[in-house]
């Protein structure tokens, strides 16, 4: 297993799915993890379950992010790895789509996670060191039908991805995203039997992925043996997009 003893680990969204399989395996490897959810509860939970801090904060909002950061600073030290895993769906066809639909994903998922890396990137600068993790989809590859906001928000995560690696290459900071495909959480739980049986037939793993199938392309994207892999998308989907 690799070791990030000591360091300070961020993961947005730990309060269930992937994100808490993150934090998890991080607090595992010997991490001191921020655990950061919407609400402090969720939050809380995750930081309990793993010997973490656990930190409330709506990553879409600027002067919450930057508040969150100067408490992880103070509390654990300054970040070594920051994943940006925070995310929401409201799925619709386009005709149906409300413009709070469209802006609500939007903020969460793609400003919240510009947002984020504008905050910690001064510290990481500092230290001469950082990983930046962000959680695209496979989605954001292909599109998907009633998933406009989504898919662009998570394409975004890419070009974001791809300009903050060239931005802080020169300071020992890697920025790299993973793609996941369709992972047993709760956003997916509510997925139709069919469309279901349709993707484990046709990922050649046979089956929908896990959060434990996620963390360790996290983890090793996270750890100094990755350090000459930047602006990079690692597709985890079971093969699903071949």
């Amino acid at each position: 297993m690799m070791d990030f003893s000591d360091q300070v680990v961020i993961v947005t969204g730990a309060s269930r799915g992937i994100g808490r399989g993150i934090a998890e395996a991080f607090a595992k490897a010997g991490a001191k993890v921020a655990c950061v959810a919407t609400t402090q509860a969720g939050a809380d939970q995750t930081a309990a379950a793993i010997g973490g801090r656990g930190y409330a904060c709506d990553v879409s909002d600027a002067a919450a992010v930057e508040a969150l950061i100067e408490a992880v600073i103070a509390d654990l030290g300054v970040p070594s790895v920051l994943v940006n895993n925070a995310g929401i769906t409201r799925d619709t066809l386009i005709l149906r789509m409300k413009d709070e639909d469209w802006d609500r994903v939007i903020d969460v998922n793609l400003k919240g996670a510009f947002l984020m890396c504008r905050a910690v990137a001064k510290p990481m600068m500092k230290a001469r060191y950082g990983r930046i993790i962000n959680l695209s989809s496979v989605i954001g590859l292909g599109g998907g039908a009633g998933q406009a906001n989504y898919a662009a928000a998570k394409a975004g995560v890419l070009g974001l991805t791809m300009s903050i690696a060239k931005e802080l290459g020169s300071r020992n900071i890697t920025c790299n995203a993973i793609a996941p495909g369709f992972i047993e959480t709760d956003m997916t739980h509510d997925l139709p039997e069919d469309f279901r049986a349709q993707v484990e037939k046709t990922a050649p793993a046979g089956r929908l992925g896990t959060a434990e199938d996620i963390a360790p392309a996290v983890l090793f994207l996270a750890s100094k043996e990755a350090a000459y892999i930047t602006g990079q998308t690692l597709v985890v989907d079971g093969g699903l997009t071949l």
